[in-house]
């Protein structure tokens, strides 16, 4: 029987998985039967995170959680065996750990804030995918590495340049890190999300400008939910995504295309 969503007996790492568009993923994977390890730099929210995961899929053993600056090396790879030693081998890592940008224009930045964004959306991708590809590389079996870009990895967003320069890193890091790992059976993937409705972007949506401006440019007529990602993300870590690397997979209703 065809059953390439079925995801029993594996297990799959989500930075940053412990709100927006990652706890979304977390749910969807738990709810075709992986074991899920959500990592967040705040402690009470990525509690109370892997609480409601727990209650939702209703076996407790299959959510495990860290507190983890995806930032610092140590913290990752401590972070990482941890995962391994509570879960067994992983099958999928999603690095989508990442912070937004403080809407700054070029020439009133300082260098500070642009090393601020690339710590954690550029780094922190590097620091995750290098940790799990070592430890699919030995496991024998393969894996997805799926990284979390943006749009503004494709599109000019102005005020955003330091954001932009990060998620066109990842999306880079990805295609080579695509041909790099094949050898090891290893897919590696990005997925540029749009205006997905997060606490990254209740500031933007709540003003009446920004959403009058951009909204009409949505041709789906909404902004996205966080449960528009758990589809991309079990596909991803299925056997159905076995001959997909390298590929952008862009979900925005639209709004790039219009």
């Amino acid at each position: 029987m065809y059953q390439p969503f079925n995801l029993s007996g594996r297990s799959a790492l989500i930075t940053g998985g412990n709100g927006g568009i990652g706890l979304g993923m977390a749910r969807a994977l738990l709810a075709c039967g992986a074991s899920v390890s959500i990592w967040g730099s705040n402690p009470d929210k990525t509690a109370s995170a892997r609480d409601a995961l727990a209650r939702e899929c209703g076996d407790a053993a299959r959510v495990h959680s860290a507190v983890c600056d995806v930032g610092d090396e140590a913290a990752v790879e401590q972070s990482f065996a941890d995962t391994v030693a509570a879960l067994g081998p992983i099958h999928a890592c999603f690095a989508n750990a990442g912070v937004s940008s403080k809407g700054t224009v070029l020439t009133e930045m300082s260098l500070e804030e642009f090393r601020r964004v690339q710590r954690i959306n550029v780094e922190g991708v590097f620091l995750t995918f290098r940790a799990a590809a070592r430890h699919m590389a030995a496991h024998g079996e393969g894996g997805s590495l799926v990284a979390t870009a943006s749009t503004a990895a494709v599109e000019g967003a102005a005020r955003n340049s330091h954001y932009g320069a990060s998620k066109g890193a990842v999306t880079a890091m990805v295609r080579a890190l695509a041909v790099e790992l094949a050898r090891h059976r290893i897919r590696v993937n990005s997925i540029l999300p749009g205006w997905i409705e997060t606490e990254m972007t209740q500031r933007s949506f709540a003003n009446e400008k920004f959403a009058g401006s951009v909204m009409p440019r949505v041709p789906a007529r909404r902004w996205g939910s966080i449960d528009d990602f758990g589809g991309i993300a079990v596909y991803l870590a299925s056997d159905a995504a076995a001959y997909t690397t390298g590929e952008q997979f862009i979900i925005d209703g639209g709004y790039t295309k219009f």
